[in-house]
């Protein structure tokens, strides 16, 4: 694709600058723009401390049409008591008075440092600033995805084409988030555009569905923000029949959009902080969907696992332990791991296998652990990454 950001869907502008929140003069105010107007759809953090940006937004959300978000980075605005909650909603009242909208039809985010009042002098002086840069260009896009990052080294954006009752969708994405990722509803920042024409309600379903299967699965470090949301915004542009029931038209847009979420969900962990490579635990022969994730995330999660594979070493034992304190039914006497494709435990015993193979196979960029709980039919997965010496070192020298 010639843009692959999220102003490739027909009906979308976008911008990003910096307005002086960063110390760095990076850029940190973003908007997307939709003057037509957009069905929106979210899912946000269960952290029981949620910023200021999630409570505007979770009311804001149920609009029946979105024309705005208007999103900043270098401070989270969490924790930040009532004049938190008084900039949120100013940032969204600036903002729709600049694109002649209600305050109630923008979207607000906010990443970075907890704790912090937002420089809403800053803000408010920066948003008309992007109002004037806003364009549908992969520049503007690109820019737009610069401006979300805090720790992240690299923009992460993902796009696809499909086609539905003849006409052409375009669904895009925009992501931010390199640490404190292990949420149960949506993963650090999240954009995502589209100019389908789809039902509120099933933009919605169709998101809860496909965050579930994709960023609900990564862990980082096992701790979920007080600010994750992940949004879509849907233009219906694109001239596809209106999605208006569980039909095979709808089952084939969710589908893109979970392949979306997963690819983008795969880029945070590659940029993940302190991480030189990623992998996928798959758990099969559970008793039940819950207990496979439960035991997928114990090995994702585990710092003995995650330095192995930092260190390129096939320490299966280590795989074993984990999922044995995870708390799930079991079969011990019929539990197997396999590296790729590569058996190193099975039936309850050690077995045999090329060591030097099996090291290369972890020292990959992904690779993918399997593990046969040997009691059922269900199964689960979750992406998790190596633990380094520099994730301790940027955790540690992040400003607070």
């Amino acid at each position: 694709m010639a843009n692959g950001t999220i102003t490739a869907p027909r009906g979308f502008l976008a911008a990003g600058i910096g307005c002086g929140i960063k110390k760095s003069g990076k850029p940190d105010l973003g908007l997307i723009v939709c003057p037509t107007g957009a069905k929106a759809a979210a899912v946000f953090t269960t952290n029981k401390i949620v910023s200021a940006a999630v409570q505007v937004c979770k009311q804001h959300v149920k609009s029946p049409e979105i024309q705005a978000v208007v999103a900043n980075s270098g401070c989270a605005n969490a924790c930040t008591g009532q004049k938190g909650l008084d900039n949120a909603v100013k940032m969204c009242a600036v903002t729709a008075r600049q694109i002649e909208a209600r305050p109630a039809n923008v979207l607000v985010a906010s990443t970075g440092i907890i704790g912090e009042q937002l420089p809403i002098g800053k803000i408010t002086a920066g948003i008309p600033k992007a109002v004037a840069k806003l364009s549908a260009s992969a520049e503007a896009g690109l820019d737009f995805a610069r401006a979300i990052m805090t720790t992240d080294t690299r923009p992460k954006q993902a796009a696809c084409k499909l086609g539905i009752s003849g006409a052409e969708v375009t669904i895009t994405g925009a992501i931010k988030g390199a640490g404190m990722i292990g949420p149960n509803m949506a993963t650090t920042l999240s954009f995502i555009t589209t100019d389908a024409a789809v039902s509120k309600p099933l933009l919605a379903a169709a998101l809860k569905q496909a965050v579930g299967d994709s960023l609900n699965k990564l862990t980082v470090d096992g701790h979920q923000s007080t600010n994750d949301t992940c949004m879509i915004l849907a233009s219906g542009l694109a001239g596809n029949r209106s999605i208006t029931s569980k039909c095979p038209r709808y089952k084939k847009f969710a589908k893109a959009l979970a392949q979306l979420c997963d690819d983008l969900a795969r880029q945070m962990a590659h940029d993940s902080e302190g991480a030189t490579r990623i992998f996928k635990v798959v758990v099969k022969g559970a008793a039940t969907t819950a207990e496979a994730a439960r035991a997928a995330r114990a090995v994702a999660d585990y710092p003995l696992v995650k330095c192995a594979v930092h260190g390129g070493d096939p320490n299966w034992g280590r795989i074993i332990c984990a999922v044995g304190s995870a708390g799930v039914k079991l079969n011990p006497e019929r539990l197997g791991c396999k590296l790729d494709d590569v058996t190193v435990f099975s039936n309850g015993s050690p077995r045999k296998f090329d060591a030097l193979k099996a090291s290369r196979i972890v020292s990959q960029p992904e690779h993918t652990i399997t593990v046969d709980l040997g009691v059922g039919k269900a199964s689960d997965f979750c992406y998790g990454c190596d633990l380094s010496a520099e994730y301790v070192s940027i955790n540690a020298d992040y400003h607070t």
